[in-house]
C-alpha cells in the first residue's frame, strides 16, 4: 500500500507536468511540486512506521497528499480552526503543502508560544524566507536572535513618548491634506485610502522629513512592489523563481535602499542633529561598540515602515466600517472629541489623545474581532509540551489571535462589536493570552504604542472631517486570499460634517 501510494503520487504529477506550458517558470514550478510531494509522501510513510507510540497532538486526516487541508483552510481558515477546536480540543495538528502545523488555541495552550525561548520555538525558521528579500540581509530574521533583539531595542528607543508628542501633529496634518482629494461627499475605497495614508504618516514620523519629501508616486509604487513580497507565493515557493512579483520586489528593494543611502550619507555629513528615529539609528551602536552600517539602517527603516503598514491600514479600515455601521456610536465618538479637546476642536495633542477612551475602546474591539495577523508562527527546534501532548521537532507551532479572540468559552457575546466590554478590568475573565492582537510576553510587538497613536489620530481627524455610513447597508466580508485579512470591497459613503 505504501509503495502504491508513492507511485500514484509520482504518476499523477508526471501526467500533470506534461500538460503544463514549456516555459522556464512552469518547468521550475512543476519540478518543485514533484520534489516536495515525493519528499512529503516519503516523510509521511516514515512517520507512520516510527511514531505510532508517541503522544502527539490529535491529527486531522486528509485524503489529499501534500496539499493536505490547504484548500479548506485557504477558503475559510477561521471556520476550519473553530471546527477543529470543537472536535479535537485546544491542541491539534494538520498538514498543508507538505508542512505540518500544530495550533495552540485558547489562553492556556497559547502560553507555550508566548513564554517560549527562541532556541526552542524559533521565529527565523518561519519568517526569514518572507522578510529577508523585503527588508534585506543583516536585519530582522536574517540575523541571530540576540542581534535582532538588539536591533529591536534600538528601534524601541526611538518609539518614545517625546516622539509620539511630535507625531500627533504630523499625522493630523497629513490626514487633513490627504482627504482634501475626497471633496465634500461621495463614496471612496476606505482601505485603499488608509493604506496610502498609513505609508505617508509612517514615513513622516519614522523616516524623517528628507525621506518623506521624496515620497512621490514613483516611490510609492516602489513601496507597493516591495510590499508585494509579503505573499503566499513568497512564503511557499523558492525565492529565486523568476516570478514577476519577485522581480519587482527585488528591484524595489535595491532602489529604495539607494534612496535611503543618499539620505543617510547626507545626514551623516550634516552637523545638524534631528530628533528622529533616523538620527537615533545613525548615532546608535551595538553592545560591542560597533555602529550600524548604512545597509543595516536602510533595512531597519524598511522593516519599521512595512511591518506596521499592513496591520495599521487594515485595522484602521475595519474600525471605520464598524463606526459607519453604528451611527449612534459614531456620534458618541465625535461628541467625545468635543468633550476632551474643546467645542471649537483645536489641533490634537498627545495628552488629549490619551483621554479619548471611547475611541480607544472601539479600536480595541476592532483589534479583537479583526486582528490583522490571523496566525503567529514558530518552528519547533526541540520537542515541546502543550496540554499533555508532545509537539515534535519540525512542526510549525501556531497561535491564532482571531480564534482566541472569539472563543465561546472565553468571551461573552463573542461575535458582537461591544466597546463597553473594556470598561471592565478583565473582559476575557482575566485569561492572560485571550487577547493578543500585538502578541504577548517576550514576543510583544514593539510598534504597538505607535500604532495606537497613529490610528487614534487618523480617526480623530476623520471624525471631525466627515460623517460615514455603509453603502446600501453593506458591511465588508473578510478577504481570505491575502495574508492579512483585509475587508472585501471596502467602499464607504461619506459627507462633510457640519460643525
Amino acid at each position: 500500500m505504501s509503495v502504491h501510494l508513492y507511485n500514484m503520487s509520482a504518476n499523477l504529477l508526471s501526467e500533470t507536468i506534461e500538460k503544463m506550458c514549456n516555459n522556464a517558470t512552469s518547468v521550475v514550478l512543476a519540478v518543485s511540486v514533484i520534489t516536495l510531494t515525493l519528499l512529503y509522501v516519503s516523510k509521511t510513510l516514515l512517520k507512520k512506521t516510527t511514531d505510532t507510540d508517541q503522544n502527539y497532538p490529535p491529527y486531522i486526516p486528509s485524503a489529499l497528499p501534500f496539499l493536505g487541508h490547504a484548500i479548506a483552510f485557504g477558503k475559510s481558515p477561521i471556520e476550519f480552526l473553530e471546527n477543529a477546536y470543537e472536535k479535537y480540543g485546544p491542541v491539534f495538528s494538520f498538514t498543508m503543502v507538505g508542512k505540518t502545523f500544530t495550533y495552540l488555541l485558547g489562553s492556556e495552550a497559547a502560553t507555550l508560544m508566548f513564554n517560549s525561548k527562541n532556541e526552542d520555538l524559533n521565529a527565523e525558521d518561519v519568517y526569514s524566507k518572507l522578510t529577508t528579500p523585503v527588508f534585506g540581509k543583516g536585519v530582522a530574521y536574517d540575523v541571530p536572535n540576540a542581534l535582532f533583539l538588539e536591533q529591536k531595542k534600538l528601534l524601541k528607543t526611538g518609539l518614545n513618548i517625546a516622539h509620539f508628542k511630535q507625531h500627533v501633529k504630523i499625522i493630523e496634518e497629513e490626514t487633513i491634506e490627504y482627504f482634501q482629494r475626497w471633496g465634500d461627499s461621495g463614496e471612496g475605497n476606505l482601505f485603499e485610502a488608509l493604506s496610502e495614508l498609513i505609508i505617508l504618516t509612517a514615513s513622516s514620523c519614522l523616516h524623517g522629513k528628507e525621506i518623506r519629501g521624496m515620497l512621490d508616486e514613483k516611490v510609492a509604487q516602489l513601496y507597493a512592489d516591495l510590499d508585494g513580497g509579503f505573499s503566499h507565493a513568497a512564503w511557499l515557493l523558492p525565492g529565486w523563481l523568476p516570478l514577476p512579483s519577485f522581480r519587482k520586489r527585488d528591484r524595489a528593494h535595491r532602489e529604495i535602499k539607494n534612496i535611503f543611502f543618499k539620505v543617510i550619507q547626507k545626514r551623516r555629513q550634516s552637523e545638524e542633529k534631528v530628533d528622529d528615529i533616523l538620527q537615533t539609528l545613525i548615532d546608535a551602536t551595538y553592545k560591542d561598540g560597533r555602529p550600524l552600517t548604512d545597509d543595516e539602517i536602510g533595512g531597519m527603516l524598511i522593516g519599521l515602515l512595512l511591518a506596521g503598514q499592513h496591520t495599521s491600514s487594515t485595522t484602521s479600515a475595519w474600525l471605520g466600517f464598524f463606526l459607519a455601521r453604528d451611527k449612534s456610536l459614531q456620534d458618541r465618538c465625535f461628541a467625545e472629541q468635543k468633550a476632551v479637546c474643546g467645542e471649537d476642536l483645536p489641533p490634537l495633542n498627545f495628552d488629549q489623545l490619551k483621554d479619548l477612551s471611547l475611541l480607544e475602546r472601539c479600536l480595541k474591539e476592532t483589534l479583537r474581532l479583526r486582528p490583522p495577523i490571523m496566525t503567529m508562527m514558530r518552528m519547533a527546534r526541540s520537542p515541546q509540551t502543550a496540554a499533555g501532548y508532545t509537539i515534535p521537532v519540525g512542526h510549525q507551532v501556531c497561535v491564532s489571535p482571531t480564534v482566541n479572540h472569539r472563543l465561546h468559552d472565553t468571551w461573552a457575546e463573542r461575535l458582537e462589536f461591544n466597546p463597553e466590554r473594556y470598561l471592565n478590568d478583565n473582559p476575557a475573565a482575566g485569561e492572560k493570552f485571550a487577547y493578543v492582537p500585538f502578541g504577548a510576553g517576550r514576543h510583544r510587538c514593539i510598534g504597538e504604542n505607535f500604532a495606537y497613536v497613529q490610528i487614534k489620530t487618523i480617526w480623530s481627524t476623520m471624525l471631525r472631517l466627515y460623517e460615514f455610513e455603509l453603502v446600501d447597508g453593506y458591511f465588508p466580508t473578510i478577504n481570505y486570499t491575502t495574508m492579512i485579512h483585509t475587508p472585501h470591497n471596502p467602499v464607504i459613503r461619506y459627507k462633510k460634517r457640519k460643525l
